[in-house]
């Protein structure tokens, strides 16, 4: 039984110790961490910006075809006033 408890004891002992991180270690975590940083916040910073650009090229895409659209139908109707002017009103006066 005493036998039991110096085992107990050696054992609480070894437990009990503090094993704390050397000052080579910690460094080392921290140069892997700034360098995993800067490779990969630039990368994350230039998709962001990408996909920001894209959205609004998307949407002045999308208003240049509206304003195409609303040209052609002015020029119809621009045509239709030429139309009714050159040829219709000189036939309606005589």
């Amino acid at each position: 039984m005493q036998d039991k408890n110096e085992v107990l004891e050696f054992s609480s002992g070894e437990q009990k110790k503090e094993r704390n991180l050397d000052y080579k270690t910690l460094a080392t975590a921290y140069l892997g961490l700034f360098i995993a940083l800067a490779l990969f916040l630039p990368k994350i910073y230039i998709t962001n910006q990408i996909y920001y650009i894209s959205r609004e090229i998307g949407d002045l895409s999308g208003k240049r075809d509206v304003l195409l659209e609303e040209n052609r139908e002015l020029r119809l109707k621009l045509e239709r006033m030429k139309y009714k002017n050159q040829i219709l009103d000189p036939l309606i006066l005589q």
